[in-house]
This record gives structure tokens, sequence and C-alpha cells, in this order.
């Protein structure tokens, strides 16, 4: 097995354990992300020295610094946003945006067929009015009732999304190019 192999078996691992946890209880634990944050800077330091690890730093950054307002007003977890830290620490900076891209588009096709299963479709584009007018108007601000502390509403499970989207990425890099 080579490193970039290794690398995706272990991202792999990773955004499938976290989408199992996710799908189940709906939450990315610490004790999964942080290490896989870690654990992806170790490896690309070892292999790399310092270059891999600025390398990975780049990636776990870009996806932090990316979705950290979407965390803000809370319409993303923190454990999916941790997750996403620890993708692009294995990935790079340019890999965890093709992922980032894919698990956005996938939890969207995800919200739509929940949205569609559950008769739910114009309450959820009247939400996303009042969130884009209030992002507008307020900036970025929790709305007291359209956010992820409100049980009544329909929830995603993001790791599944992003397991998807690695899964996808994984595919692509090694058996299209």
């Amino acid at each position: 097995m080579n490193t970039s192999q290794i690398i995706w078996l272990s991202t792999l691992t990773l955004t499938i354990v976290a989408a199992v946890l996710d799908w189940r209880s709906r939450r990315i634990p610490n004790w999964l992300t942080m290490p896989g944050m870690v654990l992806g800077v170790a490896v690309h330091t070892y292999v790399s020295g310092w270059r891999g690890t600025l390398f990975a730093l780049e990636g776990a950054g870009l996806a932090l610094i990316l979705l950290v307002g979407l965390v803000l007003i809370r319409a993303l977890g923190a454990g999916d946003w941790k997750l996403m830290g620890a993708v692009g620490a294995f990935m790079g900076p340019i890999l965890v945006l093709f992922i980032l891209l894919g698990s956005i588009l996938a939890a969207g096709l995800m919200a739509m067929i929940q949205m569609m299963r559950t008769h739910r479709v114009v309450e959820t584009f009247r939400n996303m009015i009042v969130l884009v007018r209030g992002f507008f108007t307020f900036g970025f601000k929790v709305h007291p009732v359209i956010s992820l502390d409100n049980p009544q509403l329909l929830k995603v499970p993001y790791g599944v999304a992003v397991a998807i989207a690695t899964l996808i990425c994984c595919c692509a890099a090694h058996w299209v190019a």
C-alpha cells in the first residue's frame, strides 16, 4: 500500500465512522474528530516533513474557516465542522474543496428528499427566505427559531453527506484519473 492509499483509506474510515454515528445519534463526537485531525497532520508530517505539516494545516484551516460562519449561526453543528477540519488535514486544501462541494450537494439532495417525504417543502422554503433576509439585515446572528437548537425542524446528518462526497472523490481520484 502506498502513502496515497493509506491517506484515502484513513479518510474514508474516519468519514464512514462519523456517518454511522451521525446517522444514529445526530452527533459526531470529539473523540473521533480531534484525533482524526491530529492523525492527518501527523501522517503528512511523517511523509513530507514540514511541507506536509503545512499542507495538512492548510487543508484543515481552509475547511474550518469556510464553515465557521455556519457554525456561528447554528446552521451546522460543531461536530460536522470539526469533521471537515479533520478531512482537510488528510486531504489538503485542494481536495477538501471538492469534498466540501460534494458534501454540500449531497446534503442538499438529502434535504430535498426529506422535505418531500415529510411534506414540508413550502415550510422549508419559507424558513430559507427568512434566514436569507435576516442575514442581509442583521448579519451572522442566530435565528431564535430556525436553528439546529429547534427540535421541530428537519435536520440532515451532514456526516453522511461528507462520507458520500469523500467516497465519490476517492473513486474519481483512483479510477477516473
